[in-house]
């Protein structure tokens, strides 16, 4: 079965603030990078719009009516300092989360392999309740509640290794014993938390911070050490990864040195978890990645890695 890639134009046309990091042509960049000859073997579909019940698995609905509601008829509205809506946005944020749950569906139907989700806005700083961080709804969160929920799996796994600390997964799972959530980032950074004393209460929460400058060398001993060996207990039915790429050296948001194969490497370190507990389901959504040459050779890589399961 091939690794399926999905992607949506509306989620071009969420519109961020000149100077803005988050932009579309983050996802042009990728756009150019999947076209590449290497991935004609990728299945494609196009992202479907969420129903606002399958948000509502990770969101109240009040909450996501609000965002509805957030929308501006046109130009921008700041929903705090660093997110902002234009009138596509609430339409991408549908997609971006229906994406990463048509991905499951596809994943569990055994019409795909794995999947990467190449959607925005990136989900995981979004808590239960509040947007922050360019993002408005979780979408990794989404999609592994929706594997839980509608597929029956018992114990889903996210993994991260976005450099920042994705605070809002942490939170909605952090009194979940069914769900785990791992992460690799960069402390101190936005957003202050990721701790490798912040557990969850059911000891379901794994922090493995790294030091600005750090680059290969630490963030794969901070997977063999801390990451996979914690995943391989839990044993997981359903693996998502929240992929953010700026961790990448050339990255300006932050001061790690990881290049294009140390995502390769996570990649497949994390498909042989996969492969072990959860009958290789993997589903990949993208989070950040600020510098366009940085973000499109390490997803090529990661979406490399995936279509050699």
């Amino acid at each position: 079965m091939p690794t399926l890639l999905v992607t949506h134009p509306a989620c071009l046309d969420h519109l961020t603030p000149p100077g803005h990091p988050e932009r579309p042509d983050r996802l042009r960049a990728l756009e150019r990078a999947f076209a590449d000859e290497k991935f004609s073997g990728l299945a494609r579909a196009q992202a479907p719009r969420s129903p606002l019940e399958t948000i509502a698995l990770c969101h109240p609905m009040d909450y996501v009516e609000q965002i509805r509601d957030a929308t501006p008829q046109q130009g921008m509205v700041q929903l705090d300092a660093d997110t902002s809506m234009s009138p596509g946005s609430f339409e991408a944020a549908l997609r971006a989360a229906g994406g990463a749950v048509f991905a499951v569906d596809q994943v569990m139907a055994k019409k795909a392999d794995n999947a990467f989700v190449a959607t925005r806005p990136p989900g995981h700083h979004a808590e239960t309740a509040r947007p922050m961080g360019f993002c408005l709804f979780n979408n990794a969160a989404i999609a592994a509640r929706h594997a839980q929920k509608q597929h029956g799996l018992e114990r889903a796994a996210l993994v991260d290794f976005d450099v920042h600390h994705g605070n809002g997964s942490q939170e909605i799972f952090w009194a979940d014993a069914s769900v785990m959530y791992c992460s690799t980032h960069q402390m101190p950074l936005y957003p202050g938390t990721g701790s490798p004393s912040e557990r969850g209460e059911h000891n379901n929460i794994v922090n493995a911070p790294l030091r600005a400058g750090d680059g290969g060398p630490q963030f794969r001993q901070a997977f063999e050490s801390t990451i996979l060996p914690r995943l391989r207990e839990f044993r997981p039915d359903i693996i998502i990864i929240s992929a953010g790429f700026d961790a990448h050296m050339r990255d300006p948001l932050a001061s790690l040195n990881l290049n294009e194969e140390d995502f390769g490497w996570a990649t497949r370190k994390i498909m042989e978890v996969a492969e072990t507990s959860a009958g290789s389901r993997i589903v990949s959504v993208l989070e950040g990645g600020y510098d366009l040459e940085g973000l499109a050779g390490s997803a090529a890589a990661h979406v490399e890695a995936l279509m050699r399961g």
